[in-house]
This record gives structure tokens, C-alpha cells and sequence, in this order.
């Protein structure tokens, strides 16, 4: 029988993350000089700066290469982020070499057919409600939310609350 996805949420210590479509609700708004732009969820932001301030790594790949994305991921305290990735088990392999971690400890989340390569890879494969249907085969959990929408603060919440990290005391040190 297989396994619930929560019984994985003990094990991970990392978040990898592809950015449109799971992080982005996966529209894209072109101005008329040709720049792309797109929408992140401030409540993601917030769980992806919780998660590295509780010790977690977070990593992202993505096919796509706009530096406003990177700077906004940068300004989160994203350190590793692999953009222009259209075959993302490269950056992958590399990524688990260079910071000698192991696949029982990563939750990767994705939502297209390019990232089922490296879902196939993790403990724990997740996509966001509106992710395709081959994404969804190969996931263990299904976030309630869809990209851009808070999908992401959901999995990163589960994972910290499981392992007791979730500050639940809102102090004023948020001011």
C-alpha cells in the first residue's frame, strides 16, 4: 500500500520549486515593448523567506529566464536558482551534488511536463490543483491551491507545522 504523502513531510529538508505555473499563476502580460510580466503571491514569498530563516533550502528551476524573477527570488533569500532550465535534470543532479543531499529529502513542486523527469526523482513530487493531468499522475500530493495562488505556502506549511517550525506566535516582531 502506498504511502500518505504527510508521512514524507518529516523527512524534507528542502523545497525545490519551478516558478511559472507553481509560483506564478501561469499568465504571462506582455507590454508593448516586449517585456513579460507576471504575478507572485505575497503569501508564497512569505513562506519561502520562513522556510530559509527556519533552515530549509530552497531551490529553484525554471525553464524561464526573466531577472525580475530572479531578483524577487533573490530578494527572498533564494540562493540557488537555475533559470533558462528547459531540461531540468541537469541543474537537479548538480544542485544535489554540490549540497550532498539526498532524494528521501526533497519536495519538489511542479506543474508541466518538464518537471516530471525530476518529480519522478523526489520523496515527495507535488503540484499545484491546476497542474496537467500528467503532473497530477505523478504526484503525491495535490495542492487545494492553484499556481500563483498559494500552493506553495501550502506544502511549505504542512512540512514546517509537521516538524514544529510554523511560528504560530505573531508578536510584534513582524512590524
Amino acid at each position: 500500500m502506498e504511502k500518505s504523502y504527510k508521512e514524507y513531510l518529516r523527512q524534507i529538508t528542502t523545497f525545490i520549486f519551478d516558478v511559472d505555473g507553481v509560483l506564478t499563476d501561469g499568465t504571462v502580460t506582455i507590454t508593448t515593448s516586449g517585456e513579460m510580466l507576471r504575478k507572485m503571491n505575497i503569501k508564497d514569498g512569505y513562506a519561502i523567506k520562513t522556510a530559509i530563516d527556519k533552515g530549509y533550502r530552497v531551490c529553484i528551476i525554471s525553464g524561464g529566464s526573466n531577472e525580475g524573477v530572479r531578483n524577487r527570488l533573490i530578494g527572498l533569500g533564494v540562493k540557488d536558482i537555475y533559470l533558462g532550465a528547459h531540461k531540468k535534470n541537469e541543474p537537479y543532479q548538480n544542485y544535489l551534488k554540490a549540497n550532498n543531499l539526498m532524494a528521501e529529502h526533497i519536495l519538489y513542486m511542479g506543474d508541466d511536463i518538464p518537471d516530471i523527469p525530476v518529480m519522478k526523482q523526489v520523496a515527495l513530487p507535488c503540484c499545484p490543483q491546476d497542474a496537467a493531468n500528467e503532473v497530477k499522475n505523478n504526484s503525491k500530493y495535490i495542492s487545494h491551491n492553484k499556481g500563483g495562488k498559494g500552493a506553495v505556502r501550502d506544502v511549505i506549511e504542512q512540512v514546517l507545522k509537521v516538524q514544529q517550525k510554523w511560528d504560530n506566535n505573531f508578536d510584534a516582531k513582524y512590524d
